[in-house]
């Protein structure tokens, strides 16, 4: 793995590096098509889209009762583990609930109050590897937060992965149905005979079921566009140099399409960790790794002092951004856009990725630029709440009416008019109601 100067990169370079994106736009119209096809052919479709898709002839698509069945059955040392970084997902979670307030604004009573949406669909990928770790972070949030039904969609097998359902079994998920892809969004959203449609859909997928969820969104609301998962280390001299490499080669383990980014100000750390990764490069994914590694999109990264750095991760707004130095506080207090960052040399990505806590669905593509990862927040929907008294009205009723004139809404002024007029200064609302 070469070290590139920040400063010398070309506009192509950079753009390989700063503009990435979920790779959408050249299957948006197979996607249209599919999720067409569900919202009007409903079961059919999805029957024959296993078929295609997953070479897997589904029976009944409803497998929520697996999901028990398989919890019995695993392994314990497994199930120990499932339970272990559920608790530890829910704990977190539960911080973030909020409580609905109220408070006295010079006789203007005003608050929030918050209510979770009442049907949610999660996407929990599936296919060439099992994920449920994806299963907890996308069912737990939504059960803190409240959600009554929480649906869940992960591609079909012959046989289910085991672990997935038993996660989705601790988390709470209330059904699960084998369907994958662009057309398990579309049957989320637009429900079939034997999926119910939600509210909202949330989760991780391939750009295919990033894709659908852009299809979608008009009709159903989602959490986000996410493309290939990816890192961003900022490192300095203090940093272990194969601390920084395993980082990045986790990271390219997940697609080779992922990008795995390392930046620091110290040219021996930059040379150290880039021999480093050469090294540590093994394993049945190797090749997967090495491809994405040897994209334009990743690499090992020199700048000229650590504030060129700190602006390198910046403009980057990681997915995960990893601060491996020595005062990595401040350094953080300098960036605002990473989905989630890991301090100090003992917290690896994959602490996030599993057991930590905070939640390991995060916008890409530089997405964190303008939103955080799934949370309880994503769950909910707030609702503003007013009461004025006479006194409090009249004393926004002039301006409240100045504005509403200037804008030509003479009906919003009388309505504010009507209830002052010929009202008495100091005459209280028991008056009023009188």
């Amino acid at each position: 793995m070469d070290v590139r100067a920040v400063a010398d990169l070309s506009p192509d370079e950079r753009r390989a590096v700063f503009e990435r994106d979920a790779g959408i736009d050249d299957i948006e119209g197979d996607v249209a098509e599919i999720v067409e096809r569900v919202r009007t052919e409903g079961d059919v479709a999805l029957r024959e889209f296993a078929e295609e898709f997953d070479d897997t002839t589904v029976g009944s698509l409803d497998v929520t009762d697996a999901t028990d069945r398989a919890y019995d059955e695993i392994d314990e040392g497994l199930r120990d583990a499932i339970e272990d970084a559920a608790g530890n997902i829910r704990e977190f979670h539960e911080r973030q609930v909020p409580d609905d307030w109220r408070e006295d604004f010079d006789g203007r009573e005003l608050g929030r109050r918050y209510r979770p949406i009442d049907r949610v669909g999660a996407y929990v990928p599936g296919g060439a590897a099992a994920y449920p770790s994806s299963a907890l972070m996308t069912v737990i949030p939504a059960k803190v937060a409240g959600v009554e039904t929480v649906a869940v969609a992960t591609p079909p097998a012959d046989e289910l992965n085991p672990a997935t359902l038993a996660a989705l079994h601790v988390a709470g998920a209330d059904e699960v149905y084998q369907v994958g892809g662009a057309q398990a969004v579309a049957a989320l959203a637009y429900g079939t005979e034997s999926v119910s449609r939600v509210q909202k859909v949330v989760g991780p997928g391939n750009r295919w079921v990033t894709a659908a969820k852009a299809a979608v969104r008009n009709d159903c609301a989602i959490d986000f566009l996410a493309g290939p998962s990816e890192v961003c280390v900022l490192a300095d001299e203090t940093a272990d140099p194969e601390f920084v490499a395993a980082d990045l080669i986790a990271q390219a383990e997940h697609d080779a399409n992922a990008s795995a980014v390392a930046v620091t100000a110290d040219e021996e750390l930059a040379k150290r960790v880039a021999r480093a990764v050469e090294s540590g490069i093994e394993g049945e994914r190797a090749e997967t790794i090495r491809e994405a590694l040897e994209s334009d999109a990743s690499g090992v990264f020199l700048a000229r002092s650590m504030p060129e750095a700190v602006l390198f991760c910046e403009e980057y707004a990681a997915e995960h951004l990893s601060i491996q130095a020595d005062d990595d506080e401040a350094l953080l207090d300098r960036i605002d856009s990473a989905g989630s960052a890991f301090l100090g040399p003992y917290s690896p990505v994959a602490a996030g990725d599993y057991a930590a806590g905070p939640n390991h669905v995060l916008p890409t593509g530089g997405g964190a630029r303008i939103t955080g990862g799934l949370s309880v927040e994503t769950f909910l929907r707030s609702t503003t709440v007013q009461r004025l008294s006479a006194d409090s009205l009249d004393d926004i009723g002039d301006t409240v009416e100045t504005l509403a004139r200037a804008e030509g809404l003479d009906a919003h002024a009388e309505s504010v008019a009507v209830r002052l007029r010929e009202r008495e200064p100091g005459e209280d609302d028991e008056r009023l109601r009188e």
